[in-house]
């Protein structure tokens, strides 16, 4: 629907649809010599920077006295440039989207076009150190819930006209502005198409997260390891793009999309490249939790079952005199201790900051100690869960934390049906499931499984950045030198089609 060339009606219909609103600002302003134009300036109070709007309002009031009615146009035109960036809107809902989005609409009876200017602002939260993510040598600053603002981080790092943005509004009530930041040049043509079409394709009334784009994208529905990453941290954000990968920027959000993500990536600090080479040591550490956390409590509930022979004869009699008089087998007794941590760990996260740390370490105590005295479970037991916990903090992603925690009780499971036998059949199928999944057309697995020896510097090791480098300036020289070779045979082949013709 076009706007009306009637101020009045035009400035009736936006009151009307935004439901007489208190915070719906409508300026209205009489100027030029003979004071002959009426205009009006609409915006949404908070959602701009009102010293942009005054300063906009203070130019136009200052040459009032200059304007004539049939120069205005032109004359507003080159005004505005030095406010902001200038639109032109001639369809209310559009306008109506311009408005909400933090602009500013300056209205007129003179035409049936609107002037839109760029001056969003309001209320944002400044740019403080990562909460979830933190390092002890690295940048210390976070993406933030405005976009503008995580678009600004991610250009000072690169600092390169390739780093291309596309921008989509998705939501049918919300219309949440989403961000596509790519360097082109280093994406895949294919992801990215890929991308957009699935993310054309969201129908949904609210974006207010991520999560609400990553469930729609993401390529496996059912599976409990994440395959889109997510980063509130801006150089992360940067070193995916320089990788060839794209960030999705939500409005309204501190955590920036990285596609694909890859299940090696959810193992890599920020601080593994921040810190000399330690070659592989801290990896590997990380993977050594990785198996301690999934299979600790599964390997004693099938050693004290159905295994006891593999033990030494020490130690099984110490277990057994530990277990004696305990009410419960093996199985349950761990399904009690990991519930209680988990509870644990879930109040100590809900509760005000203050408290929460306290009460989740001094409950942990207290009911360990008190479990172990009126016998409920044994002292090895809270032993193996405390240090199954220890390691679930040690991953740098949290979501693929909750993923191990999930599968920790699968294989409990397993464990207590069928012991080492029930492990293994377990472990078989969770390597075969990671191999069949892909994000975005890459395997889940890369780059053990399709193997790749060139990408191994980078994987459970990572070796210095001279050697990377150099390696990687090797390959590249090869990929000129086979190009260069290729526009030689071409050209000679051009050369001899000439001379045959």
């Amino acid at each position: 629907m076009n706007i009306h060339p009637s101020l009045a009606d035009n400035i009736s219909r936006l009151r009307d649809s935004f439901g007489n609103s208190k915070d719906f600002v409508v300026r209205e302003l009489v100027i030029g010599k003979e004071r002959e134009v009426r205009m009006a300036f609409t915006y949404i109070d908070g959602l701009v920077d009102k010293d942009s709007v005054f300063r906009l309002m203070e130019s136009l009031l200052q040459h009032a006295d200059e304007i004539v009615r049939n120069e205005f146009d032109g004359f507003v035109r080159h005004l505005l440039i030095t406010v902001g960036d200038v639109g032109y809107k001639t369809d209310f809902a559009g306008i109506q989207a311009c408005i909400l989005a933090g602009e500013t609409v300056i209205w007129t009876d003179l035409s049936s076009t609107a002037i839109v200017v760029k001056t969003r602002g309001g209320e944002r939260r400044q740019v403080t150190e990562p909460v979830s993510q933190t390092v002890v040598r690295g940048p210390q600053d976070a993406f933030t819930e405005s976009l503008d603002t995580n678009v600004s981080l991610v250009r000072r790092r690169i600092k390169h006209p390739n780093l291309w943005i596309e921008s989509r509004h998705i939501g049918r009530i919300t219309r949440t502005e989403v961000a596509l930041l790519y360097i082109n040049g280093l994406v895949k043509e294919e992801l990215l198409q890929e991308l957009q079409t699935r993310l054309d394709k969201i129908d949904i009334d609210g974006v207010l997260e991520g999560n609400y784009i990553e469930e729609f994208i993401q390529d496996e529905t059912f599976t409990v390891f994440p395959t889109v990453n997510n980063t509130e941290r801006p150089d992360v954000a940067a070193a995916a793009l320089l990788e060839g990968r794209v960030a999705i920027i939500v409005d309204g959000t501190p955590f920036v999309l990285l596609v694909p993500g890859l299940f090696t990536q959810y193992l890599q600090s920020p601080e593994d490249y921040y810190h000399r080479s330690d070659y592989g040591l801290l990896r590997i550490l990380r993977y050594t939790a990785l198996l301690i956390s999934l299979l600790a409590p599964a390997l004693y509930i099938a050693i004290t079952t159905f295994h006891q022979e593999m033990l030494p004869t020490s130690l099984l009699i110490s277990l057994a005199a530990q277990r004696e008089g305990i009410p419960f087998p093996a199985f349950i007794e761990a399904l009690m201790m990991e519930v209680t941590f988990e509870l644990l760990r879930e109040a100590g996260i809900r509760m005000p900051r203050a408290v929460g740390t306290s009460i989740s370490i001094v409950g942990a105590l207290v009911l360990g100690q008190a479990a172990v005295e009126a016998g409920l479970v044994s002292p090895a037991m809270v032993i193996i869960v405390s240090i199954t916990a220890i390691t679930g903090f040690i991953f740098p992603s949290f979501e693929i934390g909750i993923s191990i925690r999930i599968l920790r009780f699968a294989f409990m499971g397993l464990a207590a049906s069928f012991g080492f036998f029930g492990i293994i059949v377990g472990l078989i199928a969770l390597v075969l499931h990671l191999c069949h999944l892909q994000s975005f057309g890459v395997p889940y697995m890369t780059p053990f499984a399709p193997f790749k020896a060139a990408e191994q510097e980078d994987s459970i090791v990572r070796v210095p950045w001279w050697l990377m480098y150099s390696h990687l300036g090797a390959q590249a020289a090869g990929k000129r030198q086979q190009s260069s070779n290729g526009d030689r045979k071409r050209s000679s082949s051009g050369q001899n089609e000439g001379g045959k013709t």
